[in-house]
């Protein structure tokens, strides 16, 4: 649409506050229990943001202010109405969805991850996501198996 149809000073600010939905993963949207918390908490926040951003008298501003919230406040919403809140598992003795797992590499390292669900994950701090190659190739396996991870070896040390 023309920028002459439009309330917006130019091109620049219409582009701004159209912003692309976030993608939505086709895989389950399963989600540890602290995981679902994390989306109420980052919904809430999104909500609140674009409360405030609501709040700005120029118009312009407040509509390049208002885009990213909005768009967060939808996917989070999205993401919350199809969670399925995975429970903790019965047991450690085969690596599943919540499990933290310990391997060591070939070339000596010894990583420990737990595994979660896409919104989660974070490698950074010790989570990666389910469908992640590592993490699937380590699914229903035990201590002691060793797993191929690309052009890798992985041996199981531990499961809690």
């Amino acid at each position: 649409m023309s920028v002459a149809f439009t309330k917006e000073e130019s091109a620049e600010t219409a582009s701004e506050t159209l912003l692309p939905d976030r993608p939505i993963s086709p895989h389950p949207n399963l989600v540890t229990e602290a995981g679902r918390k994390a989306l109420e908490r980052q919904f809430q926040e999104a909500r609140e943001a674009h409360e405030i951003a609501q709040q700005l008298d120029d118009v312009n501003e407040r509509r390049r202010q208002s885009a990213a919230p909005l768009r967060d406040v939808r996917y989070f919403a999205e993401r919350l109405r199809t969670a399925q809140v995975v429970p903790e598992p019965a047991s450690n003795d085969t690596v599943a969805f919540g499990s933290t797992v310990t391997f060591s590499r070939a070339d000596g390292r010894v990583q420990t991850y737990r595994i979660v669900g896409e919104d989660e994950a974070d490698p950074k701090a010790g989570s990666i996501s389910f469908v992640a190659p590592v993490a699937r190739s380590l699914m229903g396996k035990a201590v002691g198996d060793v797993v191929g991870a690309g052009d890798h070896e992985l041996e199981i040390v531990a499961i809690a």
